[in-house]
C-alpha cells in the first residue's frame, strides 16, 4: 500500500474497546486506512471531528498517547499475472513465502458492475459434483451459497469444486480457517497441480478475526482483475461468510451500535450484499460467480446471517448427512439454484429437465414411503421400489464424492429409473422415452 508523504499525526485517542480506537482528527474519510502504533486500521465511522478505527489486529496493548497516522487511501492490492498460484493474508502480503507481487495497485471493496453494463447469465457453470450439476446447475455470474452446519465437509466440498470447475480461475477467500484447513487447501493444490490456475486469500484462527473482514474484498479484487482485463471465467469460493458477520458484530458491538436480529448490525445486509453483488457476467466474455459458505448454529435457517443472504443470493445449497449411505449429499429437498432455467435444457442435454424433476419427485415419493415404515404402516411394492431407487440414486448421483460429467449425470440417472420403475410411472414426455427409455428396455431384455 502506498503511503502518501506529509500525513499528519494525531495522538488524541479518547477512547479504546476491544477491536476499535476512537481519536480526534480532521479531514478523514470513510474507509480510509491508518496506522495505530504500528497497526493497521480502517475509518468505520466519522461524527465530526471524532473518527472511530477498527483495528484489525486487536486494539490489545495500545496505549491513550499511540501515534495515528493516515494512509488518505482505502484498502489496496496490487493485482498481475503474479497473484495465480499465490497465498495472501487480508491484507494482500504473501503468507507462502514468495516474494512481493508487482502490479498494478487496486483499491478494493469499490461498487459493483453498472447494471447497465451487465448480461444476463447464459454459460453454465460445471462444478464436477453431481448434486449440484445435475438438479442446481449454476450459470456463470450467479451468486449462491452452501448452507451447512459446522460439522459438515464442506471445505472438503469447496477444494473439490476448485479442482473440478470448468473455469478459468479460482479465487479461493478463506475466513478464520484453522491451521489444518489452510494446510488441506495448500497441499491438495499443490498436489493436484492446480496452482497455475488458483489465488488464495487466507485468514486463520491464529490471526485477528478482526483482519478476516478484507479477505472477501481481496478476493473480489483478484476476480474482478481477470474477469475485467483478461476476460476470464472467475469462480469465487468464500469459506465461512458466517465467522466474517461475526467479525462484524464484533466491531459493531464496541461501536455501541443498536443491534438488529441475532445480536447482527443492522447493516448486515448491506455487509453482505456489496460482496455478493460483485457476480457478473460481462458482455466482454469475462465473469465472476460466487459461491459462499454459510454455516449454520444448529441448522438454523432463521437466523440473521442466512436470512439476509438468502435475500440477496439466487438460491441455496444444502449439506446433509445420508444416514442411508453414510455420506454427505447435496439436499435436493432444500436446495435451489434460482437461474438454471436459463441453461437447463439448452446448454445440456434437452431430457436434462425432464430427467431432473423426475429423478426428485420419485425420491419425494421414496421420503413418503420411509415415514411410512417409520411409522409401521404397510409398504406398497411401489413403496419397495421407491426406497430402492432412493438409496441408489442418493450414493450414484447426489454423494458429494461423485465426479462426473452432466451427460453421464443423465444416462445414470435413466439406467436408474428404469431398473426400479415402469414407463408409465415416469409420466415424462413420450418423444424423450422413444429416445432415452426405449434402447436400455432393449439392453435389458
Amino acid at each position: 500500500m502506498t503511503v502518501q508523504a506529509f500525513q499528519p499525526i494525531f495522538s488524541q485517542i479518547v477512547r479504546i474497546n476491544k477491536a476499535t480506537c476512537e481519536i480526534r482528527a480532521k479531514n478523514a474519510s470513510y474507509e480510509e486506512m491508518a496506522v495505530i502504533n504500528g497497526r493497521l486500521a480502517q475509518v468505520v465511522k466519522i461524527i465530526g471531528d471524532r473518527v472511530t478505527l477498527q483495528v484489525f489486529s486487536g486494539t490489545n496493548g495500545i496505549p491513550t498517547n499511540a501515534e495515528v497516522i493516515f494512509l488518505g487511501q482505502a484498502p489496496t492490492l496490487k493485482v498481475s499475472k503474479e497473484l495465480i498460484g499465490r497465498f495472501f493474508n487480508g491484507y494482500g502480503k504473501p503468507i507462502d513465502g514468495g516474494p512481493e507481487v508487482e502490479g498494478r495497485e487496486v483499491v478494493v471493496g469499490g461498487p459493483s458492475v453498472n447494471p447497465t453494463k451487465r448480461q444476463q447469465p447464459s454459460e453454465i457453470l460445471p462444478t464436477g459434483i453431481a448434486g449440484i450439476d445435475l438438479n442446481n446447475t449454476l450459470v456463470t455470474g450467479q451468486k449462491i451459497p452452501f448452507f451447512a452446519d459446522s460439522d459438515q465437509p464442506y471445505n472438503q466440498v469447496m477444494a473439490d469444486i476448485a479442482l473440478r470447475a470448468d473455469v478459468d480461475r479460482i479465487i479461493l477467500g478463506g475466513i478464520g480457517l484453522n491451521y489444518d484447513d489452510y494446510l488441506f487447501f495448500k497441499n491438495l493444490f499443490e498436489g493436484a497441480g492446480a496452482l497455475d490456475k488458483i489465488v488464495s486469500f487466507i485468514n486463520t484462527t491464529e490471526d485477528s478475526s478482526i483482519e478476516g473482514l478484507l479477505i472477501p474484498d481481496m478476493a473480489l479484487a483478484a476476480a474482478e482483475y481477470f474477469a475485467v482485463d483478461h476476460n476470464e471465467k472467475v469462480l469465487v469460493l468464500l469459506s465461512d461468510m458466517t465467522l466474517y458477520c461475526d467479525a462484524l458484530s464484533i466491531v459493531s458491538n464496541n461501536m455501541d451500535q443498536i443491534s438488529s436480529k441475532d445480536n447482527m448490525p443492522a447493516s448486515l445486509y448491506s455487509d453482505l450484499a456489496r460482496h455478493y453483488e460483485k457476480a457478473v457476467q460481462l458482455p466482454s466474455g469475462g465473469s465472476i460467480t460466487i459461491m459462499a459458505v454459510t454455516t449454520l448454529s444448529g441448522g438454523d435457517i432463521t437466523h440473521a446471517i442466512p436470512d439476509n443472504t438468502g435475500y440477496i443470493t439466487e438460491g441455496q445449497l444444502f449439506l446433509r448427512r445420508d444416514t442411508d449411505i453414510a455420506k454427505t449429499i447435496v439436499d435436493p429437498f432444500r436446495s435451489l439454484s434460482r437461474l438454471k432455467h436459463l441453461v437447463v435444457g439448452k446448454k445440456t442435454r434437452e431430457d436434462h429437465p425432464q430427467v431432473m424433476n423426475t429423478a426428485v419427485r420419485l425420491y419425494s415419493d421414496a421420503a413418503n414411503a420411509k415415514t411410512k415404515m417409520e411409522n409401521g404402516f404397510d409398504l406398497s411394492d411401489y413403496d419397495e421400489r421407491c426406497l430402492g431407487y432412493a438409496k441408489e440414486y442418493a450414493r450414484e448421483l447426489l454423494a458429494i464424492d461423485i465426479n462426473i460429467d452432466i451427460t453421464q449425470m443423465l444416462d445414470t440417472t435413466w439406467k436408474l429409473l428404469a431398473k426400479y420403475f415402469r414407463e408409465e410411472e415416469l409420466a415424462m414426455k413420450r418423444d424423450l422415452l422413444d429416445k432415452y427409455w426405449a434402447p436400455l428396455e432393449k439392453t435389458q431384455a
